[in-house]
């Protein structure tokens, strides 16, 4: 039986196209095979083997790798801050930060009636699912499983305080751009560590057990915004991520499209969780999540309005 490839939504080509997965054949092997599944739970999602993998991309001979890695998944050297060649390990350049300008933030847009539109935005580039509430998220990944608020936040009272409110999961490929940024403006408090296993947030690793997610080593923060509300922006640490590194100073304003910190090595997720009632997510973000398509897109493009 073929396997099933991933697919998605680009948004700004408006097609579907299928993802080109970075180990993909050692993915597989991990999730789809039983040999592979008893080496996973035996060893894979443990801590250290993550980080000695993100040790060795640190080292200076990784660098050799940078190259090859452009020219096979046809990264845009225009809009790295720094020469190809510059980079000191792989690491260094899988975390790269971009020229200014390179990820425009969305500003707030005014309506016909000339009324302004308060529009929050994406906080990193990947493939995003959006449910207007996410209680009625079910069966994204896996058939007939919902997405637990309470495991997830590791906080009871959080979790009926977001119960209903709107979901947003975007998933980091190894290709990507990994530095993750607020979707809001407001006051950042501090990232609680939540620590779990370090399993693929790969789609191929996710229809097999939703509960991955929140089975993950987790960062949850919480930012006061006067126009969203709170909102809890987490990211996800995944097989082979060195470390997630926040880079924000918490306990003062920050500004929508503002860096938070940064994913070393590896596939990764960012989690935005909004209070029911404040969001309005764009429409063709929940139509393609509601056919159980991922959407392509980059950080600072819209994600929704207030409402």
């Amino acid at each position: 039986m073929p396997a099933e490839p991933i697919r998605y939504y680009h948004r700004a080509k408006k097609t579907v196209e299928t993802e080109q997965v970075y180990g993909e054949a050692w993915l597989r092997w991990t999730y789809e095979n039983p040999a592979g599944r008893f080496a996973l739970h035996a060893l894979f999602k443990r801590a250290l083997v993550s980080r000695i993998y993100g040790w060795r991309m640190s080292r200076p001979y990784s660098a050799q790798a940078v190259l090859p890695f452009i020219i096979d998944y046809n990264l845009d050297v225009d809009e790295f801050a720094k020469k190809p060649f510059s980079y000191k390990s792989f690491n260094d350049f899988f975390y790269r930060a971009l020229k200014p300008g390179a990820r425009p933030v969305a500003p707030d847009r005014s309506t016909s009636s000339g009324q302004v539109e308060q529009v929050a935005v994406l906080p990193a580039d990947g493939r995003h699912l959006a449910f207007q509430n996410v209680d009625g998220a079910e069966g994204f990944y896996v058939k007939g499983q919902r997405f637990d608020l309470k495991s997830f936040l590791d906080d009871e009272a959080l979790a009926q305080e977001f119960a209903g409110g709107s979901l947003l999961i975007s998933r980091l490929c190894p290709v990507d751009y990994h530095r993750f940024h607020f979707p809001v403006a407001g006051q950042a408090g501090e990232a609680r560590l939540i620590n779990g296993f370090l399993y693929s947030v790969s789609p191929i690793a996710l229809r097999s057990n939703l509960a991955y997610l929140w089975e993950n080593k987790r960062m949850v923060t919480l930012v006061e915004s006067p126009v969203f509300g709170r909102v809890a922006v987490c990211e996800i640490g995944a097989t082979m991520v060195g470390s997630i590194v926040q880079t924000y100073l918490s306990g003062r304003p920050v500004a929508k499209g503002e860096e938070k910190g940064l994913f070393k090595f590896g596939g990764s997720c960012v989690v935005t969780i909004f209070q029911p009632g404040k969001i309005k997510f764009d429409a063709d973000l929940v139509k393609q999540s509601a056919a159980g398509l991922e959407v392509y897109a980059r950080m600072g493009e819209s994600l929704g309005v207030a409402v």
